[in-house]
Order: structure tokens, then C-alpha cells, then sequence
């Protein structure tokens, strides 16, 4: 998933196994630090392992950090089938009420139209003044450029769930 290039469209690069095995690494070190993380994704009946979608912390600084973000990768065979807003809503619900968190925010670069979509629909809210430049990106890179999304506790989600 991580070495498709439609999945990483929106990311500066693919990722080799290696890479690839080093960021499972990070997500199951989040769990162990924070008690909640990127949770992987199976489809049920085809017991096949579809992506991921949770809760993590950004590892950078900018005006929203420190912060928890939602965020979801999903194999590209996995699109267009509403599991990424489905993953959301349950990593939103998880949020507030297990974790009791008081605001999730989601990143994305501008132009990645299938995530704002899902970002959108699970009911986070975008306001231009909070987008940003990715810090962890070289000024000018063509996906420097970031919107943030916010959802505060008190939205209500059962209206969406």
C-alpha cells in the first residue's frame, strides 16, 4: 500500500519495506505512549488488510500542535466505499467519549480532495486562516501547502453516525 503511487499521491514520496516496516513500528510505540493509535483496517468477509485509520500525534510544531490528528491510508482497491469515513466517525466517537479528548484536527495538502471529502462528511469544519505551510516539507514543495480541519468535543456526532 505504502509503495502504490496513487495511495501516496499526496505525500512527498512512496515507502520501501523498510520505510514501511519502521512506521508500524511508530504506530504500535504511539499505542504504548498514548493508549490510542492508528488502528488497521480489515474488510470483513474478505479478510484483507484494507489500510489504517486512528489517532496520532503529529511529530512537529506548528500553530495547532501540540494537538491529536485523525488520519486514515487505505489501499487504493478500497476507495470510494465509505470505509474511510466509517474508520473516521469511529476514531471521532473513540475521541470524545473513551478517550475524552477535548479537539481532533486533520491534515491534509490543498489539493487532496478525496480526504477533505472525508473530512467534510465525518463533520470537521475548515477555516482558510488555519492552513499552513508543512513544516517537515522544503519551501515551495508543490504539497507544502496544508489545510487543517478541526472538530471540537462538543460537536455532536451522533447526527452523523
Amino acid at each position: 500500500m505504502n509503495a502504490d503511487s496513487r495511495v501516496m499521491e499526496y505525500f512527498p514520496n512512496t515507502l520501501s519495506i523498510n520505510e514501511s516496516e519502521a512506521l508500524a513500528k511508530r504506530i504500535i510505540q504511539h499505542f504504548d505512549e498514548h493508549d490510542f493509535g492508528l488502528w488497521a483496517v480489515e474488510i470483513k468477509d474478505v479478510n484483507d488488510f484494507a489500510g489504517f485509520i486512528g489517532l496520532s500525534t503529529p511529530q512537529f510544531e506548528a500553530h495547532f500542535t501540540p494537538c491529536v490528528e485523525i488520519g486514515w491510508r487505505l489501499d487504493a482497491n478500497h476507495w470510494g466505499c465509505g470505509y474511510a469515513t466509517e474508520g473516521a466517525l469511529a476514531a471521532l466517537e473513540f475521541a470524545f467519549q473513551i478517550a475524552k479528548l477535548n479537539e481532533i484536527v486533520a491534515i491534509t495538502t490543498v489539493k487532496n480532495q478525496r480526504s477533505r471529502r472525508v473530512m467534510e462528511r465525518a463533520g470537521m469544519t475548515h477555516s482558510p486562516s488555519d492552513d499552513f505551510d508543512h513544516p517537515m516539507l522544503p519551501g515551495g514543495h508543490a504539497l507544502s501547502r496544508h489545510v487543517l480541519y478541526r472538530m471540537a468535543n462538543e460537536t455532536e456526532l451522533q447526527l452523523r453516525i
